[in-house]
């Protein structure tokens, strides 16, 4: 039985750092004695989120990018304790192997709601060989990794590309202004929006994309973690190894820096 799916909360990290970015920009626009309006331009967001925007469909295979626009939730939204839950879940099967047999699983196997774990597990009961689960299982990690990894790299090319194209938003308005050389005022003017451009670029680059991109890159490593972590309680499973010794293994994983398991104790966790 797997009725612990693994749930996702708000990430307050990413709330507040964007809120703290935009608040710093905005609040030192104003002590310096500026305005909203000064940066509020609708042509210059255009230009930049749209030469962004294309820039990166060039780049990226459409699979890739549209990989890269579902995994944007991970940046906002973050898993609740999923090393724990996939814990109680091991040594909940891990008991009922030693006590009834590993083919037992089988009627687990349509409540996995986990597919990495549903497959390791399928493998386990189809009596595969230890050596080649493993092998398949790490492969599939490997596999796994280097696809997410690449969408993580197209938000690191946004990054790359919208200080560029704001540039090129602030060369466009230079242009516009070149010519109304005759009024010094409206130069002065057209300049100051010119640039506008670039700050939309330098900032939604730095506060935005390359952010997400190691926010990403942070998921990606959790969740091979995790995947590593279900991998060596299924092969302990397949030893046939006490459930005690399959927890002692597994809270290598879930423990913090200090050392100290951080796991609840479920009673689903619990050897027998």
């Amino acid at each position: 039985m797997a009725e612990n799916a693994v749930k996702l909360k708000l990430d307050w990290m990413t709330l507040g750092g964007l809120l703290l970015a935009g608040g710093g920009i905005v609040g030192g626009l104003i002590l310096e004695g500026g305005e909203l309006k000064d940066v509020a331009q609708v042509t210059a967001g255009i230009i930049v989120l749209g030469g962004t925007l294309g820039a990166v469909m060039v780049n990226t295979p459409g699979p890739v990018l549209r990989g890269a626009l579902r995994r944007l939730k991970e940046v906002f939204f973050t898993p609740e304790t999923p090393l724990i839950t996939a814990v109680d879940e091991i040594i909940f099967y891990a008991n009922k192997a030693r006590k009834t047999g590993i083919v037992s699983l089988e009627d687990e196997l349509p409540n996995v709601r986990d597919p990495f774990l549903k497959r390791a597990l399928n493998m386990a009961v189809d009596g595969s060989d230890l050596s080649e689960m493993r092998s398949a299982m790490e492969l599939h990690i490997v596999i796994e990794e280097h696809r997410a990894e690449a969408e993580a790299k197209v938000f690191e090319s946004a990054g790359g590309y919208a200080p560029t194209i704001g540039i090129i938003g602030a060369v466009l308005g230079l242009i516009q202004v070149m010519k109304h050389l005759d009024d010094i005022k409206e130069v002065g003017h057209g300049i100051a929006v010119a640039f506008v451009a670039t700050v939309y670029g330098v900032a939604i680059a730095n506060v935005l994309f390359l952010p997400a991109a190691n926010k990403i890159k942070a998921r990606i490593a959790a969740e091979t973690e995790r995947r590593e972590m279900i991998l060596e309680g299924v092969v302990g499973i397949v030893e046939g190894l006490n459930p005690k010794l399959i927890l002692q293994r597994l809270e290598a994983y879930t423990a913090d820096k200090s050392g100290k398991s951080t796991r609840g104790g479920g009673p689903r966790a619990m050897a027998a």
